[in-house]
């Protein structure tokens, strides 16, 4: 009897059925939702540490400044700048990260103001050393010409002369005694969602390269969290999906942010109390940079009319949705650690030699995963790779890229 029920069962020959194949499968997605979100307080932190040491090894060693504000003497050193990217790293909501980035900038520069960027137009948010910080709140800043065009434009640093800035507003704020200004563009998911203006003032302290580090550390920040967001929703996902009726403890409270929709309204970190009437961020911009991945979300509901999975069993729409999920995931880590390398590329039209290693380790994850399932027809990886990193344009990633 025993043998028969061996038999039976498929557990005697090593083999499992279906049935038990796919509750085992639903069982192991349900314990590693679990631990995921038990780990990600930690996973937070040592990521917070690993960002810290890519964004200050892509800049040279930042000069020491010997003037003094306030009392306190102003180091350009690696230490520092560390600290100042930490309280960056600190923030939760999008307000937070900004406010952050403008008090850590005012140690490299005697003034210094956040423009919020919507379809062209800029328009002051807060700032540091011009008063009071809503000096600039409002404030319409020239878009069409000078450093604030030419970073905007470029997607790069402007540093320039006063007098090379908006009339209006060197007319109602002044302008530095030694007249240098740089201007810096916070590019989230490949557009300038914001400008951070600076300057000497009357004191003389402008720091270039530790300003920006930390605009590319608040950016860096920004798509981090909003990647995380992103990953809680898919272990959410997951988790719903798990009918198998297994008594499992609670798990560990997840930690919450409020959301900006997703780059500068980028997404999650650390623990906040709610509030009773949340204020407004700062601008709908930020919201607007990273919506394409929020609309990306949409491509998990279920399937309609319209929905390119809608001929397919529920079960395999299912898989092709994680796949496209899963794929958008890999190339925005890809961009996330390589800015500079896809700006060069796309201007060379090289950008596989320069991303190769990457490209093909993130493409064996997504075939050691999706390359023997109902999703693997889709050849999503390749098409991400050239919808986010070329842009839709094959010619960028140069003769070596296989098509």
């Amino acid at each position: 009897m025993g043998a028969v029920a061996a038999k039976d069962s498929g557990i005697g020959n090593g083999s499992l059925s279906m049935a038990d194949s796919k509750q085992l499968q639903q069982i192991v997605e349900r314990a590693v939702a679990q631990v995921f979100e038990r780990q990600l307080p930690k996973l937070q932190a040592e990521l917070q540490a690993q960002l810290v040491e890519r964004v200050l090894a892509e800049l040279p060693e930042p000069p020491v400044v010997s003037e003094t504000r306030a009392g306190s003497p102003i180091q350009g050193s690696h230490t520092n700048l560390v600290q100042a990217v930490a309280s960056i790293h600190a923030g939760t909501t999008q307000k937070e990260i900004l406010r952050a980035l403008l008090e850590a900038g005012g140690t490299y520069g005697s003034r210094v103001a956040l423009f919020v960027v919507k379809a062209g137009a800029a328009t002051g948010w807060q700032s540091r050393g011009f008063g009071e910080d809503d000096a600039v709140k409002d404030f319409p800043l020239d878009m069409t010409s000078g450093p604030a065009a030419h970073a905007y434009q470029n997607r790069i640093v402007a540093p320039a002369n006063i007098a090379e800035m908006d009339r209006r507003f060197v007319k109602q704020f002044g302008g530095p005694e030694n007249e240098q200004i740089i201007v810096l563009p916070l590019v989230l998911k490949d557009k300038v969602a914001a400008v951070l203006y600076a300057d000497g003032g009357s004191d003389g302290v402008l720091d270039g390269p530790s300003l920006e580090v930390l605009v590319m550390a608040t950016s860096t920040w920004l798509e981090v969290t909003s990647l995380r967001k992103q990953a809680q929703k898919d272990v959410g996902d997951a988790a719903s999906m798990d009918r198998v009726p297994i008594a499992a403890p609670a798990p560990a409270p997840v930690q919450t942010v409020s959301s900006f929709a997703d780059p500068f309204a980028s997404q999650p970190p650390k623990h906040i109390a709610p509030k009773a009437a949340p204020e407004p961020e700062p601008a709908a911009e930020v919201v607007e940079v990273a919506s394409h991945a929020a609309a990306a979300g949409a491509a998990s509901a279920p399937a309609t009319a319209a929905d390119p999975f809608a001929g397919m069993s529920a079960e395999d729409a299912d898989t092709h949705r994680k796949a496209q999920r899963f794929a958008r995931l890999l190339v925005d880590e890809i961009k996330l650690y390589n800015q500079a390398k896809v700006a060069e590329g796309r201007r060379n039209k090289d950008l596989y030699d320069r991303l190769k290693e990457d490209i093909e380790k993130s493409r064996g994850t997504f075939q050691k995963r999706y390359g023997s399932t109902a999703a693997a027809s889709g050849d999503y990886f390749q098409k991400e790779v050239l919808r986010s990193l070329a842009e839709d344009d094959t010619s960028v990633m140069g003769a070596n890229f296989r098509k």
